[in-house]
């Protein structure tokens, strides 16, 4: 069995994350409330993977509660839809920066992501889809 049959993410859906669209993510914030943002993703087939910096809210939110909801919409067809919840399986340092680099590469064509600033501290999330909804 191959990590496309194996994943909740159907097949006929997978080039969504794949393609320079955006996903929004979805997180509890620390009084109970929902925190929704835009972020870079990839996709190996296995997890959703996103950069942060340390100090973004976002990830103190996963940090106390793995629990997260990713929103995608093909950039070809705004009708066509993916939506997957998760959990976080890891989060990872990017200290060299490779992960920002290589979204930077995908999404701005450029080998180094330009907004870079000497006190950002990135790390790589990385979530494991439990559940996907999709339409189109």
């Amino acid at each position: 069995m191959t990590a496309a049959e194996a994943s909740v993410i159907p097949e006929s859906h997978q080039d969504i994350p794949i393609a320079k669209t955006l996903a929004h993510i979805a997180t509890i914030g620390p009084r109970g409330e929902p925190q929704n943002s835009p972020v870079w993703i990839d996709w190996d087939g296995t997890h959703l993977s996103f950069s942060q910096t340390k100090t973004r809210q976002k990830l103190h939110n996963l940090q106390r509660n793995p629990k997260i909801a990713l929103s995608m919409t093909d950039p070809e067809n705004p009708y066509r839809y993916l939506e997957v919840r998760g959990t976080v399986e890891s989060v990872e340092d990017d200290a060299d920066n490779a992960f920002i680099n290589k979204m930077a590469k995908k999404y701005l064509g450029q080998d180094v992501y330009p907004y870079h600033r000497p006190e950002d501290e990135r790390v790589v999330v990385k979530v494991r889809p439990v559940r996907a909804t999709q339409m189109g």
